[in-house]
């Protein structure tokens, strides 16, 4: 059954130009779908035509009468008193309105005792149950702590949160809803990997129906298994996640491609015989209709449109050969804002051509770090030097231009003193042509911005090369040419970035920030996971070996003549009553924390240890006693 069935749809905005041009595809119920394509293909438009907010020229969206929607871009006005706390408790309007019939409904039992009326009760109290009336307090902390909601912000009113906190609250109260179909729209905008990380395994576990536009491919891979790509406003099919659309479609295009040029071959050499038989066939009734046929033949073979790839940008930093021992020293840095501090006593180097990943949660500090590097904030304490031939080039996370009124055209010509035709060349190379050259830079979107940012950078020698979250703002194909520039670029690079694709291609070293220290990992990052992996287990481990050897040491020894494997019983029994105290020791200090997001990151790591140690010793023990 379908739960979103979109039917021939049209709509245009402006005339004789069609966004979406006779639109159709099914999402089945529970399917989890990506909606791919460029940057105004109209997967956004789509969104607000499920939604009802505008209506489509042509075709119909058939969404099942009793299926709840719920979408992330559309966030509802609110009364002004309203906290995040009381927009994440609308969610549980259902579980309230229950509530109440059950309390009146015990005040009607004090009187009356009738079938129908104590039929009522067990039916709404089930009901209660079955939408976890009981745990809503716990239910609403955990999904807050997960998209990064503290308390904090819970009790702020929610019209004076920023755009991406309005979002984050907006998704929880989705989650908290428990809608039947979820339309998300970019949901990993505003949140750090560890919130992506936790929304991913909720929507792996979520068994309702998703339809997801998403830029972040690595996300993509985790919770899709089908992608719909809008293409010229009509949609086209990739059975998996986003790495296999990528491998089938350049399949596709290669397999069109060798089709085209095999009829343009045939079609080539059919015209040579139609035009001699048409030289020749002049007063001769039969050649001439030979020359007909074969012409006829040609326009039959016409069937195979030459397939196109989007036009990538060919532009690449120039670089300045290092030479040296040190790209970047920082000796003992500090740097608080009030109260907090941010990090304490940094002492790291970074020498030519290494590849760094600056990682970590929102407001840890890694933006600020990068402006000390840049010389924009001074540390509270310490030193940072640059080696003395090192030129940096900077992509900030907000950018900015000295007039942002200015055209494009003039940006390059004013600001960077490039002459009008070296202007317009280097901004064609950058996929800006035509009007658009004289669009003020206020205008462009965040995505062109970064381009044209990227495109003044380019132009110069660097050898340090430092981005605050390079592919914020950028669809997909813009993303893969920020990808093929830094892939040609062979000299230092520090990055921060949320984009675990990104971070995975190019880190060849971590530097994590967290409470206030950087953990320095060279390597990948997937190296740099699994090397965290294992040190949890080996800590929660130590722990479960330590709680376990406790009541051992106040046992006699045992008796001479036990059997080794009844001992090694015993012992694995023991470890595994350990384990789960440790396990029932996790969930009791996880409701007692239950509004201290950090605490709860941290005992989630440690139940998933505790867990996987537990599973260790279960297996081991009927291994064992299966011997």
């Amino acid at each position: 059954m379908a739960d979103i069935s979109v039917q021939k749809i049209v709509k245009a905005f402006e005339e004789d130009n069609n966004i979406l041009d006779g639109l159709s595809f099914e999402v089945l119920e529970g399917e989890h779908v990506g909606l791919l394509g460029r940057n105004g293909a109209g997967k956004t438009t789509l969104f607000r035509l499920i939604e009802g907010e505008i209506e489509a020229d042509e075709g119909d969206i058939v969404i099942p009468a009793h299926k709840r929607v719920g979408i992330v871009n559309q966030i509802p006005r609110y009364p002004e008193s309203f906290t995040a706390e009381d927009v994440l408790k609308t969610a549980h309007r259902r579980v309230d309105a229950l509530r109440e019939e059950m309390e009146r409904l015990e005040k009607q039992m004090q009187t009356d005792n009738s079938p129908a009326v104590l039929r009522a009760y067990d039916e709404a109290a089930a009901e209660f149950q079955r939408l976890d009336g009981y745990e809503l307090e716990r239910l609403r902390n955990t999904v807050a702590n997960g998209l990064q909601i503290p308390m904090s912000m819970r009790e702020q009113p929610f019209s004076s949160l920023s755009g991406g906190e309005k979002t984050r609250v907006n998704l929880a109260r989705l989650i908290l809803e428990d809608t039947d179909i979820l339309l998300l729209d970019e949901p990993t905008n505003h949140l750090d990997m560890r919130a992506t990380e936790w929304l991913e395994d909720y929507l792996n576990k979520f068994k309702g129906t998703v339809l997801v536009i998403s830029h972040d491919r690595y996300f993509l891979d985790q919770v899709v298994t089908r992608i719909v790509e809008i293409v010229d406003g009509k949609a086209r099919f990739y059975s998996g996640n986003y790495s296999f659309y990528v491998e089938e479609k350049q399949r596709r295009y290669e397999e069109q491609l060798k089709l085209y040029e095999r009829e343009q071959s045939e079609i080539r050499r059919l015209q040579v015989s139609a035009d001699r038989l048409h030289q020749w066939g002049t007063g001769n009734e039969r050649l001439m209709k030979k020359s007909q046929a074969i012409e006829s033949r040609i326009e039959r073979l016409r069937k195979t449109d030459r397939p196109t790839q989007e036009r990538r940008i060919r532009a690449r930093f120039s670089e300045r050969e290092f030479r040296g021992d040190e790209v970047l020293v920082m000796k003992g840095v500090t740097k608080s804002f009030g109260d907090r501090t941010l990090f304490r006593e940094l002492e790291l180097n970074v020498a030519g051509g290494e590849r760094i990943a600056l990682i970590g949660d929102n407001g840890t500090g890694k933006t600020t770090l990068l402006k000390l590097i840049m010389g924009e904030e001074p540390p509270d304490a310490g030193m940072i030097r640059l080696g003395p031939a090192v030129k940096t080039a900077y992509l900030p996370q907000v950018i900015r231009f000295a007039n942002p009124y200015r055209n494009v055209l003039d940006t390059l010509i004013y600001d960077e003193n490039y002459t009008p035709q070296a202007a317009r060349d280097r901004l064609g190379a950058f996929k800006f042509s035509g009007e658009d050259v004289y669009r003020p830079v206020s205008q462009l979107s965040g995505g062109e911005q970064s381009r044209l940012r990227l495109c003044i950078l380019m132009r110069d020698d660097v050898n340090l090369l430092i981005l605050d979250e390079p592919t914020n703002h950028l669809d997909i194909t813009s993303r893969e040419w920020v990808e093929e520039t830094v892939a040609d670029y062979e000299e230092a690079l520090l990055f921060v970035s949320h984009d675990r694709y990104f971070i995975n291609k190019f880190a060849t070293r971590i530097w994590e920030l967290e409470n206030g220290t950087i953990r320095d990992f060279r390597g990948t990052y997937e190296q740099y996971r699994e090397k965290r992996a294992r040190e949890l287990q080996t800590e929660q481990l130590k722990k479960a070996q330590e709680t376990a050897s406790a009541p051992e040491r106040a046992k006699p020894p045992q008796k001479k003549g036990v059997p080794s494997r009844e001992r090694q019983l015993a012992k694995l029994e023991r470890e595994i009553a350990a384990a789960e105290a440790r396990l029932r020791e996790i969930e009791s200090e996880t409701a007692a924390n239950a509004s201290d997001y950090e605490k709860l990151l941290e005992l989630d790591d440690a139940r998933a240890a505790a867990e996987e140690e537990l599973e260790a010793l279960y297996g081991a023990w009927e291994e064992l006693a299966e011997t």
